[in-house]
C-alpha cells in the first residue's frame, strides 16, 4: 500500500484571524505552497498579507470559505466555536488553536459536527511538536527511563496584552490558554490522567498587568504523577519551558534556559511579548506541525494529535479550572 507523505499541489488554506498566532502560522502555510486566504473582523488581514508578501484578503467569512479547502483558525478562543461550526458546514477540513472551546461539551459538539461533515478537525497543539518534547516522547515510548513515575513541566511567559486574556469567561485564564499545553503533553506521554488539584496566584485579576501563576498536580491512571507549572509574568519576560521526567529506569530532563539553542534576541521590539523561542538553527514548531496537518488533508496519515486529544484537553483545563474555584482535587470525568 503507498502512504502518501506530500501536500496537495497549491493547497488552498483560509487563515480566519490576524493577530499573533496568526503570524507564526501565515509564513508556515508560504512556507508549505499553500494559496492563502485572511480574514479577520478588525481589518488586520491586510496588514498581515503585506508583511509577510503572501496570500489574499478576504472580505467577509463566507467569501473565505467559498475559497478554499482548509480553514486555519487563529481567533480568539471564544470565538472559536461559531468559526469552526461554519466551516465544518461548507465541507472544510479545519485546524482549531488551542483551546478548541471554554467548556467540554461546546468541544465535543464542535467534533461530532466535523465528524458528521465528513472533515477533519484537528488541534494547534504546538507543543507535541517543539523539537525537545517530541524527542522526549518518543524516547518515553522507546522505553529510555521505563514506566514513568514523575513529570514535572514548567512554562513561562510574558502575560498576554489583548484584553480578552484578562477574562476568564472569554479565555479560560492561565490554565486554560497556557497551561494546557503541558496538560496535553502530560497525558500523551503519561496516560490517561483521573485527578486534578490547581492553586492559581494572581498579582493583578482582570487586568494583563502583574504576575499571575498557577500549578496543577495531576494523578494519572497508570499511577504516575504530573506536576505542571505555568507563569504568565511581567511585560518583557522571556519565554522559556523545560520538564523533567522519572521513571523506573532513568531520568529525561531539558531547560530551555539552561540549553537554548542559537537564538536571536531583539528585546522588546515587539509588544505582547514572545511566543515561541526563535532560533535559526531548529525548523518552526508551526511549520513542522501545519507540514504534518497539511500532509493529512492530503490524503496522508494522521497526524501525532486528533480531535479527541483536543477534547481531552479542554476537559482537564476545565477540570483544573474547578479546583481552583473549589479548593478541592477534581476528577476528571471520562
Amino acid at each position: 500500500m503507498t502512504v502518501i507523505n506530500t501536500i496537495k499541489a497549491g493547497l488552498r488554506v483560509g487563515l480566519v484571524g490576524a493577530g499573533g498566532i496568526a503570524r507564526l502560522h501565515l509564513p508556515a502555510w508560504l512556507a508549505l505552497g499553500a494559496q492563502v486566504t485572511v480574514y479577520s473582523i478588525d481589518g488586520a488581514a491586510g496588514t498581515l498579507v503585506n508583511e509577510f508578501a503572501g496570500g489574499q484578503v478576504a472580505e467577509s467569512l463566507d467569501e473565505l470559505l467559498d475559497a478554499v479547502e482548509v480553514v486555519d483558525v487563529v481567533t480568539p478562543t471564544f470565538t472559536h466555536p461559531e468559526i469552526v461550526l461554519a466551516a465544518a458546514a461548507a465541507g472544510r477540513h479545519i485546524v482549531c488553536e488551542k483551546p478548541f472551546a471554554l467548556d467540554t461539551a461546546t468541544a465535543e459538539a464542535m467534533v461530532k459536527a466535523c465528524a458528521s461533515a465528513g472533515v477533519q478537525l484537528l488541534p494547534g497543539h504546538v507543543v507535541r511538536y517543539f523539537a525537545e518534547y517530541s524527542a522526549l516522547q518518543r524516547a518515553v515510548a522507546a522505553g529510555a527511563v521505563g514506566a514513568p513515575a514523575v513529570l514535572r513541566f514548567h512554562r513561562c511567559g510574558s502575560r498576554p496584552l489583548g484584553g480578552w486574556f484578562a477574562d476568564p469567561a472569554l479565555s479560560g485564564g492561565l490554565v486554560m490558554d497556557q497551561m494546557i499545553h503541558d496538560l496535553d503533553f502530560a497525558r500523551w506521554i503519561g496516560g490517561e490522567i483521573e485527578t486534578v488539584f490547581a492553586r492559581i496566584v494572581d498579582s493583578s485579576p482582570g487586568t494583563t498587568d502583574g504576575v499571575v501563576s498557577a500549578h496543577v498536580t495531576a494523578t494519572h491512571a497508570g499511577g504516575a504523577i504530573s506536576s505542571c507549572s505555568g507563569t504568565w509574568a511581567r511585560q518583557g519576560t522571556r519565554f522559556r519551558y523545560g520538564f523533567q521526567v522519572a521513571g523506573t529506569d532513568g531520568l529525561l530532563e531539558h531547560d530551555s534556559a539552561g540549553a537554548a539553542p542559537l537564538v536571536v534576541d531583539a528585546g522588546a521590539a515587539r509588544a505582547g511579548g514572545e511566543l515561541v523561542s526563535v532560533s535559526p538553527t531548529v525548523e518552526s514548531p508551526f511549520l513542522t506541525e501545519l507540514r504534518e496537518f497539511a500532509v493529512s488533508f492530503s490524503g496522508g496519515p494522521p497526524p501525532r494529535v486528533s480531535a479527541e486529544d483536543g477534547v481531552a484537553a479542554v476537559r482537564l483545563a476545565v477540570a483544573a479550572n474547578t479546583s481552583i474555584l473549589t479548593g478541592a482535587p477534581v476528577e476528571v470525568a471520562a
